[in-house]
């Protein structure tokens, strides 16, 4: 009579996370609000665009995606615009400047809009 096989092995946990997380909160140095379209605010389009920027030890955006959308793709594409040209105070670990990604709601209220 054959030998039965023994089980497989169970599958390897999954990897931890890269920890990309500073230690020391990334903070705004230089927010300029993006412009409220000209469009939108014929339309009365207004929503939250939620972002997350990339950024570089230096804090210098180098990407910005959008999480979730606003509804509208002018106004996404105005808080995308917007955020290429912000500058970040980098975060801090173990004595070190790191980058990371942020993420940044950004509100398009006509309460608000000028």
């Amino acid at each position: 009579m054959p030998v039965p096989a023994p089980p497989p092995a169970p599958p390897a946990p999954p990897a931890p996370p890269a920890d990309i997380a500073p230690g020391v909160d990334i903070s705004y140095k230089n927010r300029n609000p993006p412009k409220y379209p000209i469009e939108a605010l014929r339309q009365q389009h207004q929503g939250t665009v939620t972002l997350n920027v990339t950024i570089d030890a230096q804090g210098n955006v180098i990407d910005v995606k959008v999480e979730k959308s606003s509804g509208y793709r002018e106004l996404d594409r105005a808080a995308v615009d917007a955020a290429r040209g912000w500058k970040f105070n980098p975060g801090m670990k173990n004595g070190q400047a790191v980058g990371g990604v942020v993420r940044i709601p950004v509100n398009f209220n006509l309460t608000g809009a000028e």
